[in-house]
């Protein structure tokens, strides 16, 4: 399930009730404000997982892409613009998304953390 919020603080003032969120899937998106949080992204994105002892995602593209399709569509956002998420969690996840015809192309930087080799 996906709701849309007024605003990024909407968004960031979100304190999940662990309990009542147990078996659910929840992503929120608000608007930034151009005056109060900057131009340089559109909108702010949270993902709430209500697994085990629940947590939130810190950076998640399919459900970034299934709010483009839905934000686009409707009007809400333009073909291409750029969302943020993991706020919340001390994380600085820019996601980059561009509508190409009927594709949807969800993009962002990462930071390899662990590399390895597996030998089966």
């Amino acid at each position: 399930m996906a709701l849309r919020l007024r605003s990024r603080r909407d968004i960031l003032a979100i304190q999940p009730d662990w309990q009542k969120l147990r078996g659910q899937y929840l992503g929120v998106v608000g608007a930034w404000d151009d005056q109060h949080d900057g131009a340089d992204v559109q909108f702010e994105v949270r993902a709430f997982v209500g697994d085990g002892q629940g947590w939130e995602d810190p950076v998640t593209g399919s459900l970034n892409a299934a709010m483009a399709q839905w934000l686009i569509e409707s009007g809400v956002a333009p073909a291409q613009y750029v969302a943020t998420q993991g706020t919340t969690l001390h994380r600085a996840g820019r996601v980059f998304v561009v509508k190409d015809g009927d594709d949807i192309w969800i993009g962002g930087n990462v930071v390899t953390r662990v590399a390895g080799v597996i030998t089966l």
